[in-house]
């Protein structure tokens, strides 16, 4: 199962010249840009691990993928995330963050609903690992 978390993770993996498309674009914005990584990728696991502090005032994506790269080359089977802060007065919030890694096999999981009495309703997550691809 594919996790979709972020911007553009219902579409194919992006290319190392889109990954460096949207890092640019980010920079063009002034937005600051930050690299990621975890191994728990669960939608309540909001917080991943930064991989150096955000990088303000870059102009050229040349050091964002420079960073990136050494994310990926340190942790070959987590995820790994791009996130842009756009820091401007009234947003102060991330405006675009997407996954540029995945590891080979990655996490499932399932929503199960059981009814009970009363209408009652009570869910239980069931975890599973699917290869990716």
């Amino acid at each position: 199962m594919r996790i979709t978390q972020g911007t553009f993770s219902f579409l194919p993996d992006l290319t190392p010249a889109q990954v460096r498309a949207q890092v640019q674009y980010c920079l063009d914005q002034g937005w600051a840009v930050s690299v990621e990584h975890t191994d728990d990728p669960h939608p309540r696991n909001t917080y991943w691990e930064m991989w150096g502090p955000p990088m303000f005032d870059l102009r050229d994506a040349a050091g964002v993928v420079g960073e990136i790269d050494g994310c990926r080359n340190a942790f070959p089977t987590r995820y790994v995330r791009v996130n842009a802060f756009d820091s401007t007065r009234g947003w102060e919030t991330v405006r675009l963050s997407f996954i540029v890694q995945r590891p080979p096999v990655e996490d499932g999981f399932r929503l199960e609903r059981t009814e009970g009495p009363g209408r009652s309703q009570r869910y239980s997550m069931q975890h599973r690992q699917y290869s990716a691809g």
